[in-house]
């Protein structure tokens, strides 16, 4: 039932994510395009996506440390899509740092479109990694084992009942 309720959300932020690429590649090539402020729809779109995101990554780390959130949030990923996830957040400090030292980032619609795409990146990432992570984590925690093969909870480092280590540790 919660994959159900979650896939929406997770196509949008595919969608989102995807046109937030392509928007962001184009100001940055300089493409004339007439619908740069269209962007400002993609901003909207990012809570639309976020308010479940939040409260699916709540669910998924309730159970783990503060400093093992996006190991937790993330469990159910393939490893490229952290990885992505991790990369646009750089990506954005690095385009902001850039767009502050290159000018005034409003002066014409492709800097803005760039600006506001560049900051909305990590966003619809990490609600689409966030959201798809959520609709995989119970394959996954249902696997995790200790080396004897006994089940464990998702954030146990050692069997409970055994004292075995658990074999694919976060």
């Amino acid at each position: 039932m919660l994959r159900t309720l979650i896939s929406p959300f997770v196509i949008l932020s595919g969608i989102g994510l995807f046109l937030c690429l392509l928007i962001h590649m184009a100001a940055l090539l300089k493409v004339h395009f007439e619908h740069y402020n269209k962007v400002f729809f993609l901003a909207i779109g990012v809570f639309i996506v976020w308010l479940p995101t939040v409260l699916v990554a709540i669910k998924l780390t309730k159970d783990f440390k503060q400093k093992d959130f996006w190991k937790a949030a993330l469990r159910g990923c393939p490893v490229w899509l952290k990885y992505f996830v991790y990369t646009m957040f750089g990506y954005a400090a690095v385009n902001f740092i850039y767009m502050i030292i290159s000018g005034d980032p409003s002066e014409n619609e492709t800097s803005t479109a760039r600006f506001i795409s560049g900051h909305l990146l990590p966003f619809y990432s990490a609600a689409l990694a966030t959201l798809y992570s959520a609709t995989q984590v119970e394959k996954i925690d249902t696997s995790r084992r200790c080396i004897n093969g006994h089940p464990v909870p998702a954030s146990a480092k050692f069997c409970e009942e055994c004292g075995a280590p658990v074999k694919n540790n976060l």
